[in-house]
């Protein structure tokens, strides 16, 4: 058997998942992220810091560069995960701030 190798973990999701990722796609990002309630800016900024309290590290790359498109600068995406070292844990913002690092020198070059 030959492995498939995925660019991210939401395209291996829709592999093994397409239900799951089908109601994704349906429900939250077109009905809660549209929510005018709050901004897509404010949107990333809870969905980053839940991904790094929660110890999410494979979904955190596409939501920091969802994060730039969304308004939220490199420096304050660097405060909150220093600001979330004192709630979430020292290691789970020092492997954040390392994903970080990687996933938005790699969209600058690119």
């Amino acid at each position: 058997m030959s492995e498939i190798n995925f660019t991210s973990p939401r395209e291996a999701a829709r592999a093994f998942t397409p239900d799951l990722s089908e109601f994704v796609d349906t429900t939250l990002y077109p009905r809660f992220w549209a929510d005018p309630a709050l901004s897509p800016r404010d949107r990333s900024l809870i969905t980053i810091a839940v991904l790094i309290a929660g110890g999410h590290a494979d979904e955190l790359p596409a939501h920091l560069r969802r994060a730039v498109a969304n308004g939220v600068s490199r420096e304050e995406i660097a405060t909150a995960i220093t600001h979330l070292a004192f709630y979430a844990g020292f290691p789970a913002a020092i492997t954040a701030s390392a994903i970080a690092n990687t996933t938005l020198n790699q969209t600058e070059t690119v």
